[in-house]
């Protein structure tokens, strides 16, 4: 026990790596943070429906999907570095495709750079979990990850606080006059198209200065001495270790616990702002409220981890899951401030879904399998791209059964909270650990 203790988290020899590294996990919560409020901006300023203006999602969450798996092929085949370093270019090269995409004033054009941007982050999430985990000894590898992972929500909330403070508030379409309607619905089409070319400008912005600091990173880091790691010393065709996963019904499961939480994850934070909107809160206003729900979510994170001490973390699980059942449940009944303070409450249980799913899966899997693994529960990410459109589709109708339907439309974020209930009841009770 005392040799495990005098074990260090992280060595003096990868120290600077290691700092390189966890900063990418700050670069890619900033990106998520700062572009799920850009729903309901887009929603406004372009005047499309609520499930179009989800198409955002649609873009960011699909490029997981779609390069998850080459992206841990690519890293098998080459080196850690090697794919940081394409996810970089990847990340900036999308970013950067804002300034035309507000020049043609084309919503297209802005999906496709968020697209190609999520391409550089599936590259980055799949490669630098894996690599920060063999930064040292083993003993002490998911105290590592830990405090890397820690860099994620720090991100979120800055992408949070910029949205809010630099693109949310300088919006002139979200304006309102003293009866709380907006002008922009009542102008004639050429005071819109002004308005939406400086509107679209101010979304642009802090996405091409993003893209300036990611290409300064892909600078650093191509001429950082980086560790080598044995990730490319594998035994077998990528076939075999498919099929291996695909046999493993704990991992199999947890790929698709991880695509319902994600869903859920991104429906909550999302249509924050949709529930604010209909109890008459501007949108600047109601990103304080998703702020707040990610610094309750970040607090919980360190709770959680700390509860882990006492408690297994698949029961752990199972408890939050059901925590966050019956706070959705409140945010569909209960109209008013109430509900709108159960949604951001939601934010407590949501806090340790992630890294429990993604560890709960992956335990016992070989290294062997353990990259592609990986991959696939980076890949499981795609369900923040296809229920926020759904979710967008009810909240469009205006009401349903008496009820608004943006409160009924959190139906989905419940049943997916019930599908990783019962993944963490599985955990305890069928599947051997």
């Amino acid at each position: 026990m005392k040799s495990t203790e005098k074990v260090p988290v992280v060595s003096k020899e990868v120290l600077i790596p290691f700092i390189l590294i966890t900063s990418l996990f700050a670069l890619w919560g900033f990106a998520n943070d700062i572009t799920n409020p850009m729903v309901a901006a887009f929603g406004t300023v372009m005047e499309i429906s609520t499930a179009k203006a989800a198409l955002v999602q649609f873009a960011f969450y699909g490029g997981y999907a779609t390069m998850a798996i080459p992206a841990a092929l690519f890293v098998r085949r080459y080196s850690y570095k090697k794919g940081i370093l394409l996810g970089l270019a990847l990340y900036a090269f999308g970013a950067l495709l804002f300034y035309p995409a507000a020049k043609f004033e084309v919503f297209g054009f802005f999906l496709v750079s968020l697209y190609i941007l999520t391409f550089g982050l599936a590259f980055l999430e799949t490669t630098a979990n894996p690599y920060i985990l063999s930064m040292g000894d083993e003993r002490t590898a998911t105290r590592r990850l830990n405090l890397a992972q820690a860099f994620n929500p720090i991100g979120s909330l800055f992408g949070m606080f910029v949205a809010s403070k630099f693109i949310l508030t300088a919006l002139d379409s979200d304006k309102r006059n003293e009866m709380g309607e907006l002008i922009f619905t009542t102008l004639d089409e050429a005071k819109k198209a002004v308005i939406r070319t400086h509107d679209l400008a101010i979304i642009r912005n802090p996405y091409v200065i993003l893209g300036g600091v990611v290409i300064a990173m892909f600078i650093v880091i191509s001429l950082a001495k980086m560790p080598k790691r044995g990730n490319t010393d594998h035994h077998g065709p990528a076939s075999e270790s498919f099929k291996r996963l695909f046999k493993n019904g704990k991992y199999r499961e947890g790929v698709f616990a991880q695509l319902f939480y994600v869903a859920a994850q991104i429906m909550c934070w999302t249509f924050i702002i949709q529930y604010a909107d209909n109890l008459g809160i501007s949108k600047a206003t109601a990103q304080n409220y998703n702020i707040i729900a990610m610094a309750i979510f970040l607090s919980s994170r360190f709770i959680s981890t700390f509860l882990m001490k006492y408690i297994n973390s698949r029961k752990l699980l199972t408890i939050f899951a059901i925590g966050a059942m019956i706070t959705t449940s409140g945010v569909i009944l209960i109209e008013g401030m109430m509900g709108l303070y159960l949604l951001i409450a939601t934010s407590a249980f949501m806090s340790l879904m992630f890294p429990t799913i993604y560890g709960i899966a992956l335990n016992g899997l070989s290294e062997e399998d353990s990259t592609l693994g990986a991959a696939g529960l980076v890949m499981a990410i795609v369900g923040g791209a296809l229920m926020p459109i759904l979710q967008g589709l009810i909240i469009d109708q205006g009401a349903i059964g008496g009820f608004a339907a943006v409160n009924m439309s959190f139906i989905l974020p419940f049943l997916c909270f019930c599908f990783i209930a019962v993944y963490g009841y599985r955990t305890l009770k069928i599947h051997a650990y």
